[in-house]
């Protein structure tokens, strides 16, 4: 009890957290334990506290390997920024910088020291020089050819665990099936390590899936519609990425492509501008992202259907990792699916990678629970229907489709099973292009039989038998729509076929666009502009300072003391040293601000003219009440009127020459419609404003 108590504390003191998240606790004891750890937790379920937190308490230095560079800088900031010593040992530093790290380490002034797998020919020499507590690989699915990111560079891990076999070593990954798992431990010699397996679900995370027809329109609308806001456009090539991000900024959205084509310090721009906000939408391949640890990305588009559910997740996982909600889309087609096979096959492991891809081409075409499937293909059940996917929130509406099958196996047999889906769906919809005519198709009985369906329509319910098994892609024959023993069953011996409606997913309206794209003075756009100023001298992203999920704590409870402050979740002993006395300050000044306002009278319509009134018996001419109260002198005459007709005592006389009145007594006479306003300001060839005439015509009505 005693030893959970000293957790919690150190938790509060560093991280600012008041309580631990699934398995963190006992992940944690285990490494104190002495124990070895393999950790498979989401994106955004908190691994890094899972090492880091031990480090503080732990004697000696903890080693942790990362895979790239901008995650080891990403980590370092934050754990600098919550008062624990941390550095990184990697070729973007000189050999001298690298050396004074190295210096820092063996005095003690290091708790955590990062190290790239191709780095650690410093190992060797630390370990010599100082005691190392705890070893921690991130990311450890690189080390497994069986992963979807395999790095052989991590293969050579495998010795540490030799050279230090007493010192308590965590894995850690946040997607790995059980293939995968088994692999990590092997490679990395965990003979006996504790398997920690967190759920997968991300509940905060929108999932959805569209046919990619008019995808860059339907990705304009969508980000147009989310101003402020940062994203990741996943593409699958570098041409995509380029295409898509110069069509975003020539529609006012401020976006950068990113692909390993670029040189890489014009890479490392580009990325320090996202993390820092400055660019807030990459249009990338998925080289990037991996060494991002930016919580406020509120929302991931896959521009093409992903290679497998593992590096989908992963990538979705960039998103809302502060625990606030986010958006996901995934569009697909065909044509990605045929792409996407030519790049696993002759590979080292083409079965797997096939396997997979079937796997994550099932997942787009479910009609059931996205997020049930994919915590299915990591071994966790759901049976709960999510409400926070497509299908949940507009379910598919089955009907008979055996007619419409039929009509597609026809058309298939007629074409001889020679062409590709395309070709298919022209031929069926009766289209008079140079295929169908050079071939003479349209003299083939089953031409045009489908013509009442829509291109894209026809296409979604050819998919859906092509995904029931009735008839098949012959990927290895140009991508020819073949018939099978299903297809005969279906054509002559009567087997039903049942098929579900395309599903339009209702589009962001005007108002919901206008609604955010408004932004109001509240408090938490004040703390937001704060926090960028602060992170900006600082020279460390905006979330170093404090996430959006902390940020919006802050504007809501309003902290107008230290001991209030420190008890916001996610404010530390170190960030109320150094942030608390500023945000402080802003709440205090916004509240009094607010309170300014409100104790300010509200100027009732209703009553301007007696405030008017009011003036004016204080002396006050009728230019002077105008400056004063910012209205137009005409506005202000037409006050008198009023308070004349409702038998306020006073003059007009004092608002309006007897040579005014006179002119518009002889032009009472002379204009054709003298109960119009107008025919005596036209008269007057508009020298004379509608307020002067008004009073004018008052003070004529009143003597007779």
């Amino acid at each position: 009890m005693k030893e959970k108590t000293k957790l919690r504390t150190t938790l509060k003191k560093y991280f600012g957290y008041e309580k631990f998240r699934p398995l963190q606790e006992e992940i944690i004891m285990s490494i104190l334990n002495g124990e070895d750890n393999l950790v498979i937790m989401p994106t955004g379920g908190g691994k890094s506290i899972c090492f880091q937190l031990p480090a503080i308490l732990l004697e000696g230095l903890t080693l942790v390997i990362s895979p790239l560079i901008a995650l080891m800088k990403d980590q370092v900031d934050a754990l600098n920024a919550n008062g624990i010593s941390a550095a990184y040992v990697n070729s973007s530093q000189t050999t001298s910088e690298n050396g004074a790290i190295i210096e820092k380490v063996i005095s003690k002034e290091i708790k955590l020291l990062y190290l790239a797998p191709e780095s650690l020919v410093f190992f060797e020499s630390l370990s010599n020089v100082t005691e190392i507590s705890l070893i921690a690989v991130d990311e450890a699915h690189c080390i497994s050819s069986w992963g979807h990111d395999f790095r052989p560079a991590y293969t050579q891990l495998s010795f540490l665990k030799n050279k230090l076999p007493n010192t308590p070593m965590v894995a850690l990954t946040a997607t790995a099936d059980k293939a995968t798992r088994e692999d990590i431990a092997q490679q990395l010699n965990l003979k006996n390590a504790k398997k920690n397996i967190s759920s997968f679900n991300r509940a905060n995370l929108s999932l959805e899936v569209r046919p990619a027809q008019d995808r860059v329109k339907q990705i304009l609308d969508f980000v147009i519609s989310k101003p402020n806001e940062s994203g990741i456009v996943y593409c699958l090539s570098r041409k995509q990425t380029e295409q898509l991000a110069q069509r975003l900024n020539q529609n006012g959205c401020k976006a950068a492509a990113y692909h390993a084509g670029l040189p890489a310090e014009e890479r490392s721009k580009i990325q320090e501008n996202f993390i820092h906000d400055t660019t807030p939408i990459i249009c990338a391949t998925i080289a990037f992202g991996m060494g991002i640890d930016k919580s406020n990305v509120r929302w991931i588009i896959h521009y093409n259907l992903p290679k497998n559910i593992e590096g989908y997740y992963q990538e979705i996982g960039r998103a809302g990792r502060d625990g606030l909600t986010a958006e996901t889309i995934l569009f697909y087609s065909y044509a990605d699916v045929i792409q996407l096979r030519k790049f696993a096959q002759g590979s080292e492991n083409e079965i797997v990678q096939l396997a997979k891809l079937d796997r994550i081409l099932q997942y787009a075409e479910a009609t059931s629970c996205r997020r049930n499937i994919l915590l299915s293909y990591f071994g966790e059940i759901a049976i709960e229907k999510c409400e926070n996917c497509d299908v949940c929130n507009y379910p598919p509406t089955f009907f008979d489709g055996t007619v419409i099958a039929q009509k597609i196996l026809s058309g298939i047999f007629r074409l001889q099973q020679q062409e590709p889906l395309n070709v298919l769906i022209d031929f069926l919809r009766g289209s008079q292009n140079n295929t169908i005519l050079n071939k003479n198709y349209q003299q083939l009985k089953t031409y045009g039989v489908a013509k009442d369906l829509t291109w894209k329509t026809l296409q979604q319910y050819i998919i859906q038998i092509i995904n029931q098994g009735i008839c098949e892609i012959a990927f290895h024959e140009n991508n020819k729509i073949k018939l099978n023993e299903l297809s005969q069953k279906v054509l002559f011996k009567g087997l039903k076929v049942s098929l579900t409606q395309p599903v339009e997913v209702p589009k962001a309206t005007q108002k919901t666009i206008q609604k955010n794209t408004t932004v109001k003075n509240n408090l938490f756009e004040r703390l937001r502009i704060l926090r960028l100023e602060l992170a900006t001298a600082k020279g460390v992203p905006a979330y170093v300072v404090f996430s959006d999920a902390t940020l919006k704590s802050i504007a809501n409870e309003r902290p107008v003391s230290e001991s209030e402050f420190i008890n916001i979740e996610g404010v530390g002993q170190k960030k109320l040293q150094d942030y608390g006395h500023e945000f402080i300050t802003e709440i205090i000044t916004f509240l009094n601000d607010k309170k300014t306002k409100s104790s300010t009278p509200k100027k009732n319509k209703k009553d301007s003219h007696k405030i008017t009134y009011a003036l004016y018996k204080e002396g006050y001419t009728v230019e002077e009440i105008s400056a004063q109260r910012n209205l137009s002198i005409n506005t202000i005459q037409s006050h008198f009127v009023k308070l004349y007709n409702e038998g306020v005592e006073l003059s007009l006389n004092d608002f309006v020459t007897e040579k005014e009145i006179e002119a518009v007594r002889e032009a009472r006479e002379k204009v054709e419609h003298p109960k119009s306003l107008k025919s005596f300001y036209e008269y007057f060839n508009e020298q004379l404003d509608y307020a002067t005439i008004k009073m004018a015509l008052v003070v004529i009505e009143n003597e007779q």
